[in-house]
């Protein structure tokens, strides 16, 4: 470690925020203290442990910017996070949003599921967040059963099936009057701010109906829809008043590791709750809490009009910021659910601490393991490359980027390859040139180490790619056997490196793997699956979103498309953009 006492010494006892770098100039940490002086001390005085000490360790350099308040100092912090995104600075785990469900604001509503909620502009209506994603499907489905709405993103010229099992009152031809429109949304509203009666009522009897006309497997189908309402009803009582919404807050610490539990609350019921430990850096538990909280929301939570949180948080630095209503319970049934979001976020960290540590302890092995192995200083972000195709041609790329043997998930990417590629070599350097061409124009963080998916000639083609951009970064290799089975690793010397079989390395090395494997892949098949104009053509070099409008307002569908000739393709597109469509469509 760095002897940093004659720079401390200048350091103001002002707020700001600061920036911690490695040995390479690349930001890694990102933190704000109301006094600069005594925060960045107390790095680089006493004992730190765990991803602290590692964080001290990696640290060559360090700057600050003074501000004029705490607020202005959390607003520069969150600003620069998002830019550098720091390796040591907080990580959701979980990538997913949690789903929404939506009654939209049609004339013909329609009931769904959404995600990304901050896209949503019309006035909708929004239920949720739902942490149980297969109870939100369930319930979509259910009320689309018993609730005749429209089922199409856009009405057609004829009824469709729903119509005809009757889930659908044929919006598309019919006549539907505004009243009966009205009658089902409001019902649906209340049901999803929690009151079931009415939904139970037509439920019972419909239950009654089927069993009366001798149709028991649909009669039992809807009363295990009656026991599914009562159950999850009963799981989200928790006796507050009807009118409270609001989210709220606590957490547990232990050690280097924050247990976070957030309970969202709608209409006086527990809607749902969400849970995530994560191991800290910080020096201050209220502000991981703080940061925390703003990578939530800004995730794709719908961010609530109010907040409870527990004493010691600062409700006026997070009202700032938020603008949002900001409660601390001091008694009563409101500090009780306070303190029960504790004794949950203990509970957890109860019960993965000891799992947490042992694979923290593992990984970091692993890395201290690969650096000796290959005459590194360190070893912590790693790219890999997999390559897919559809029957030797259209190939697509997956980039998955790991930090310390974790996946980072925000950081991969897809590669739609040029269509005259027609072989695995030749896609690998296509998009290793396009990844680390960008990596140097635009400054990006640059991995410690590339893992290759096969030997000599996947490491060649990186090699010669790195070498032409006049980057150095050092790539292996892992070698299949003629089972597909990895069976060694190379390095760039295509020296084969000794690492047991059933070592933690070999282990975590493998998974990278996979994953990139699976994540190539999963593009391929997922394009393919969706069966969507959009989603199909997307493979297909010079076809966007508006020659795609094009090709569906000349042909209709894909399946004309599929008809047409390379001359009639040619009518919307560029010849040779229409001479790859009809060569991908053909081969489909």
């Amino acid at each position: 470690m760095k002897d940093f006492r004659e720079k401390l010494a200048l350091v103001p006892n002002k707020p700001g925020s600061y920036q911690m770098k490695n040995v390479d100039g690349v930001i890694i940490y990102v933190g704000k203290a109301k006094n600069l002086k005594n925060r960045l001390k107390s790095y680089f005085t006493g004992t730190v442990t765990g991803k602290t000490r590692l964080l001290v360790e990696d640290i060559d350099d360090f700057e600050y910017i003074v501000t004029s308040s705490e607020l202005e100092s959390l607003i520069l912090e969150i600003t620069l996070i998002k830019k550098y995104d720091p390796k040591y600075n907080i990580l959701l785990k979980d990538d997913k949003t949690y789903p929404y469900i939506e009654l939209t604001n049609d004339k013909y509503p329609v009931l769904k599921i959404v995600r990304n909620t901050k896209r949503k502009k019309n006035k909708s209506h929004l239920y949720g967040p739902y942490p149980n994603a297969g109870a939100a499907r369930k319930t979509v489905n259910m009320i689309n059963r018993i609730y005749p709405l429209r089922k199409c993103d856009k009405l057609k010229k004829e009824v469709c099936l729903y119509y005809h099992i009757h889930e659908c009152l044929g919006y598309c031809t019919k006549e539907v009057s505004k009243e009966e429109v009205d009658k089902m949304t409001k019902e649906i509203i209340s049901f999803l701010k929690g009151d079931a009666s009415v939904v139970s009522k037509r439920l019972e009897e419909e239950m009654y109906r089927a069993s009366e006309n001798m149709n028991y497997e649909r009669a039992i189908e809807l009363r295990e829809m009656l026991d599914d309402i009562k159950t999850t009803l009963k799981k989200q009582k928790i006796d507050l008043n009807r009118n409270y919404n609001f989210d709220l807050v606590n957490y547990y610490v232990d050690n280097n590791y924050l247990s976070i539990e957030i309970f969202f609350i709608r209409e006086g019921l527990l809607f749902g709750r969400h849970n995530e430990i994560i191991q800290t850096v910080g020096v201050s538990t209220s502000e991981d809490v703080m940061e925390y909280l703003v990578k939530f929301y800004d995730k794709g939570a719908i961010l609530p009009k109010e907040l409870y949180i527990p004493l010691e948080l600062d409700e006026k630095l997070i009202e700032d910021y938020f603008k949002i209503k900001v409660v601390k319970p001091q008694k009563g049934k409101l500090k009780s659910l306070v303190d029960l979001a504790r004794e949950n976020a203990k509970e957890h960290m109860e019960e993965e601490e000891e799992t947490l540590k042992k694979d923290d302890e593992l990984r970091l092995g692993a890395i201290s393991e690969l650096a000796n192995l290959l005459g590194l200083k360190k070893v912590s972000r790693m790219e890999s490359f997999d390559n897919s195709h559809l029957f030797g041609t259209f190939y697509v790329g997956g980039m998955v980027v790991f930090e310390d043997f974790l996946p980072v998930r925000d950081d991969y990417r897809k590669y739609k390859i040029q269509s005259d590629v027609k072989d695995d070599l030749s896609a690998m350097k296509e998009v290793l040139y396009r990844r680390y061409y960008k990596v140097l124009m635009e400054n990006l963080r640059r991995p410690d180490l590339l893992v290759m998916d096969g030997g000599k000639l996947q490491i060649s083609v990186a090699r010669e790619i790195l070498d032409s951009l006049g980057l150095d970064i050092p790539v292996i290799g892992l070698v299949k056997d003629k089972s597909h089975k990895t069976s060694y690793i190379m390095n760039d010397r295509y020296e084969i490196l000794t690492v047991p079989k059933e070592s933690n390395l070999f282990l975590f090395l493998t998974r990278i793997q996979e994953e990139v494997h699976r994540y190539a892949i999963s593009y391929h098949r997922n394009i393919k699956a969706k069966g969507a104009l959009a989603s199909v053509l997307d493979l297909v070099p010079g076809v966007g979103v508006v020659r795609r409008k094009e090709l569906l307002k000349k042909f209709g569908s894909l399946k004309k498309m599929k008809e047409a000739s390379v001359l009639e393709l040619s009518t919307v597109l560029p010849m040779e953009v229409a001479e790859n469509l009809f060569s991908y469509l053909k081969e489909m």
